[in-house]
């Protein structure tokens, strides 16, 4: 399988636009659109400025935990393509998917095998469904091998404690894509020279298979 790249927790135009105007640019750029706890988080009217962009051949995720009614509402307007959702039940995402019209990646957090089946009950109405550590803003990683039993047929992400510098060919027979934040940043900031690094290893790994 072709394996493809979300880079999440951008906020800032630099940034933006230098993974946008990469030759091997990331398939999915990844906003943190309400969980202000995060260092990553941008308030909905920053976010107005800084999607002002042309997208290119990237598509444009809000990473949403739990999302109410009222910022679902705020920015419901903006260029998002997907809605990236943690802490939902099946019920709600498919009511924010056809109310909204974005497509959905399913987050789920994942400590062991019966995290990973819960991926059976987001499967109908979700275009991606993620993999990620159960402690997502602190940089944590979970085993690979519990994802062994899910059909390479879904379309599938893992994040959780990736690195710039990791064997990205590891990945390639597991997942669609791989999602990194933290492991592209030096001291709390999204790092280009890591940046580059990252994306020239996916796309060396997609030249290699």
């Amino acid at each position: 399988m072709s394996l493809k790249s979300k880079i999440c927790g951008v906020s800032d135009s630099e940034t933006l636009n230098h993974i946008i105007n990469h030759p091997f640019c990331s398939e999915l750029i990844g906003f943190i659109a309400n969980f202000s706890k995060s260092k990553r988080y941008v308030d909905p009217i920053k976010l107005q400025a800084l999607l002002n962009v042309d997208k290119k051949k990237s598509s444009f995720v809000a990473v949403l935990v739990k999302p109410d009614n009222e910022i679902l509402e705020k920015i419901k307007e903006l260029p998002f393509d997907y809605y990236q959702i943690y802490d939902c039940g099946p019920d709600r995402m498919k009511f924010i998917k056809k109310k909204y019209n974005k497509k959905i990646i399913s987050a789920l957090t994942v400590e062991n095998k019966d995290d990973v089946e819960k991926y059976k009950n987001f499967l109908s109405f979700s275009e991606i469904i993620l993999f990620d550590s159960k402690g997502y803003e602190k940089s944590m990683g979970f085993d690979h091998n519990l994802l062994n039993g899910v059909p390479n047929s879904i379309n599938k992400m893992i994040a959780g404690n990736i690195q710039f510098d990791d064997n990205i060919d590891k990945f390639n027979n597991i997942c669609n894509y791989i999602d990194i934040s933290g492991g592209i940043e030096t001291s709390g900031f999204k790092d280009i020279s890591k940046i580059n690094i990252f994306l020239n290893k996916v796309r060396q790994v997609n030249n290699e298979n």
